[in-house]
């Protein structure tokens, strides 16, 4: 009974302390037309800390939808254009000399920001994707000698084009598994593209993004994320789905046994659990669910397993093996 009590009063807390999310999702629904997926991912990474790929073709608002987020939750935005040509110091900053005192005294580059948008990441070579990791990863970033802590929040989304290869870089599993999910940002329907259409030819000026956020609503936010009840058979449930992907066999996968190469890292386990535990906070419930973590286990896991030749050659996409472990996997 205490257990449930004290529950219940999280639970009234989470409802209050959300609503700011509502006030954003409002606000950024009042330009961007469909999308609320990709949407409802990017808050769950602002709020678990995490990082996000968004891939898609040109054209689907991902730029949009990134900076008009970050404007609804009063964050400073950054969009940086990766090209082949890219230096580190083009991301993170350089010494600069100054004639006055004849020292050198570090500039801060745009990666110092609460929103970075990493437009076209594949298209920088590897030492500049080598100082982004390190932003990402360690929240800080290295001038010269001197090491400069990023801004709080601080996170990543970065656009990757799934059509075009020419001029790219193929991005490291290292920094590929860096990123709480890989979302993938769809066309949008008939009535949602027409509506789109009518908007763009209008005359009418385009609605203004208004902050809507309080500096200390995101900290408030992330702390009661933490205390947000998971049982120990979803935990499990969550360790058996990541588990899966590396011995499909002994969950009676044995078909993916010679399809999967590489499955997912543990680094897989703790994202799922981070995301699961803040789209619990989303629906305003103070404990998690096995349906919270199906809904965000093809977005969480995509991008860490590496398909085998076989699958590759039989054009088996990894969404088709964790559809098969969400099938096969017994629920709590």
């Amino acid at each position: 009974m205490q257990h449930a009590a004290v529950l219940e009063e999280l639970g009234r807390e989470i409802a209050e302390s959300s609503v700011f999310l509502d006030r954003a999702a409002e606000q950024i629904s009042s330009c961007i037309i469909g999308q609320k997926e990709v949407v409802r991912r990017v808050f769950i990474a602002l709020l678990a800390g995490g990082h996000i790929l968004l891939e898609g073709v040109p054209g689907l608002a991902k730029t949009l939808i990134v900076r008009s987020f970050a404007a609804s939750m009063n964050l400073q935005f950054r969009r940086i254009q990766f090209t082949p040509d890219m230096l580190p110091a083009d991301l993170v900053g350089t010494m600069v000399y100054n004639p006055g005192d004849m020292e050198f005294h570090p500039r801060q580059g745009p990666v110092f920001a609460n929103v970075i948008l990493a437009d076209e990441i594949n298209r920088s070579p590897a030492k500049v994707q080598s100082a982004l990791l390190e932003a990402m990863q360690e929240k800080q970033v290295t001038i010269g000698s001197a090491t400069f802590p990023l801004p709080s929040p601080f996170m990543v989304l970065a656009t990757q084009n799934p059509i075009e290869h020419e001029g790219t870089y193929l991005l490291p599993e290292a920094q590929v598994d860096r990123f709480m999910m890989k979302v993938i940002v769809d066309y949008p329907s008939y009535e949602e593209e027409l509506e789109i259409m009518q908007l763009a030819s209008s005359s009418l000026p385009l609605t203004e993004i208004r902050p809507v956020v309080e500096p200390g609503d995101i900290a408030r936010a992330r702390n009661l994320i933490d205390r947000i009840y998971v049982d120990p058979r979803v935990q499990r449930y969550i360790v058996d789905l990541v588990v899966a992907t590396r011995n499909p066999a002994a969950y009676g996968l044995q078909k993916l046994e010679t399809m999967i190469e590489y499955g997912a890292s543990p680094r897989a386990s703790i994202f799922l659990l981070l995301a699961a535990k803040a789209h619990a906070f989303l629906q305003h419930r103070a404990y998690i669910t096995p349906e919270d973590v199906k809904s965000l286990a093809f977005d969480t896991l995509r991008h860490r397993i590496i398909p085998g030749y076989e699958a590759e050659a039989d054009n088996i996409s990894t969404d088709d093996f964790i559809r098969d472990i969400l099938q096969h996997v017994q629920v709590p």
